[in-house]
């Protein structure tokens, strides 16, 4: 089952280490938006999460933010962070994050895909080879089949706990 496990798992985008990753030679970050970055249905990106995502050219890296979302909303978010969105991605499908490389400019092994969904970003980063970092829900609330493979990543992540 290794497709469906994250190389890293954080309690938020927060406690990612950056300087590891560059180090590694991650210079691209394939980000989910909902439950990532700001809390699905949530009001807003928060002070300290809208400081890390314009933290982010300073430290090396560029991002793109990759959504199964369809809502108008996603654009005006990411218009708002000025990073370019995939939105309709259909994750975990391959070309999903192909869009997202050819979006960033960058090949799969100088990337990351960061979200919080084992069964879209991960498994999704995984079919391509790409660095995968599993981050803590940002809220509870969440679509009905999505709260339903909930339970079953809580299984997968038995014994594994978030670093902070």
């Amino acid at each position: 089952m290794s497709l469906l496990r994250p190389d890293l798992y954080h309690t938020d985008v927060l406690a990612i280490d950056l300087e590891s990753l560059r180090a590694s030679g991650i210079r691209v970050l394939l980000m989910d938006l909902d439950n990532t970055l700001l809390p699905r249905d949530g009001s807003g990106i928060t002070p300290e999460v809208r400081a890390w995502i314009e933290a982010l050219p300073a430290a090396g890296f560029t991002g793109c933010l990759v959504s199964n979302n369809w809502h108008a909303h996603v654009e005006d978010v990411a218009a708002d962070l000025g990073l370019p969105i995939v939105a309709k991605s259909l994750k975990p499908l391959p070309q999903a994050f192909r869009r997202g490389l050819a979006v960033a400019g960058a090949t799969a092994e100088e990337s990351a895909v960061v979200g919080d969904q084992i069964f879209t970003d991960v498994l999704g980063g995984n079919l391509l080879g790409m660095k995968t970092i599993l981050v803590t829900p940002l809220s509870s609330s969440d679509l009905p089949h999505t709260l339903v493979l909930r339970r079953v990543e809580r299984r997968l992540l038995a014994g594994r706990e978030p670093l902070a």
